[in-house]
């Protein structure tokens, strides 16, 4: 699953440094908003099937196992950047132990929802999902000393009034997995701050082969526990989610170069359509009146969280004497 979200100091971190290159550096992020969205509405259509097929999974297999899947055929496809001496090898990185630390997030984010999906409906855990902006917001104050401003408090606000609105809690309609979702939309609010940290630094492959190699020793030390023998039916649908999911994260990192993530944020809403539909079609699902007015709120608010991103962006760049974007 993904949620790209919006921080304006994030845009700014990701810009190359000439003194922190190193020599198989990235390509140069572009200014081509266009291929940007493209690429992200594409990501949507890999991770909403990646999450419809671990949902129709995680009946018959416990969630370790289902992620330590996925991040394994992540790994493989991944073999070729591990090579020395390969053409594609992108081991070499001069930030070790932030890669790590995506990888770590990033798998944490995975197995979280994943967990969720076992007890909750796929438009519920999604939309729930999507309020990674509302901890990038807090997160940014943090990790990146940024100011935040008392509107992006209030759009925050009114994504958390979204999270009531579908969890419910107090109520008999509220299920404590609700909170697998957002443990998970709070690890990957860590991943796309440490992604955009890297982004213009670091190539795509390099922080996709090191998030594989992570989550797939981790997952490879607890699978053991909860084993469960899969049938070739369960290993097949595995092995999609593994390349759905890992095709989703590519394309995820290589939008990031052409545009900037408040550009993004509301194109990646299009998942929770996707999501929708699948869920539908797989398993007769249909959102609740709660859900959809509760993802309504987390939408509007993550929108509007965008929009003020590239509003503070573009006041950034003309105090630093640079042509506004918007001009």
């Amino acid at each position: 699953m993904t949620r790209p979200a919006a921080a304006a100091r994030l845009d700014r971190a990701s810009l190359p440094l000439p003194e922190d290159k190193p020599a198989d550096a990235a390509p140069a992020r572009a200014d081509r908003p266009f291929r940007g969205i493209a690429l992200i509405l594409a990501s949507t259509v890999f991770l909403g099937a990646s999450d419809v097929t671990a949902k129709y999974l995680s009946t018959s297999l416990p969630s370790i196992e289902i992620a330590w899947i996925r991040f394994l055929v992540f790994a493989l496809i991944m073999v070729p950047a591990m090579v020395p001496g390969s053409p594609l090898f992108a081991l070499r990185t001069p930030r070790p132990v932030l890669q790590l630390m995506r990888g770590v997030a990033l798998l944490s984010s995975s197995l979280f929802f994943i967990s969720g999906l076992r007890f909750l409906p796929i438009a519920e855990a999604s939309a729930t999902g999507f309020v990674s902006p509302l901890f990038v917001t807090a997160l940014s104050i943090i990790f990146l000393a940024e100011r935040v401003g008392l509107r992006r408090w209030l759009a925050t606000a009114v994504g958390l009034i979204g999270v009531l609105i579908i969890l419910r809690p107090g109520t008999s309609a509220f299920h404590p997995a609700a909170f697998f979702p957002l443990v998970s939309a709070l690890a990957w609010a860590c991943t796309l701050i440490m992604t955009r940290m890297m982004s213009g630094r670091e190539r795509a492959a390099t922080t996709m082969t090191w998030s594989s190699i992570t989550g797939v020793c981790i997952l490879s030390a607890l699978v053991p526990l909860v084993w469960v023998a899969p049938s070739w039916h369960d290993i097949l649908f595995g092995v999609f989610i593994g390349i759905a999911s890992t095709a989703g994260q590519w394309i995820v990192v290589l939008a990031f170069r052409y545009a900037d993530a408040s550009v993004l944020a509301p194109f990646s809403y299009t998942q929770l359509l996707w999501v929708s539909i699948l869920g539908f079609l797989v398993f007769g699902e249909l959102p609740d009146i709660w859900t959809v007015t509760g993802a309504i709120f987390i939408v509007a608010s993550g929108l509007y969280t965008a929009h003020r991103e590239r509003v503070r962006r573009s006041q950034l760049l003309v105090m630093e004497g640079e042509p506004s974007p918007n001009a």
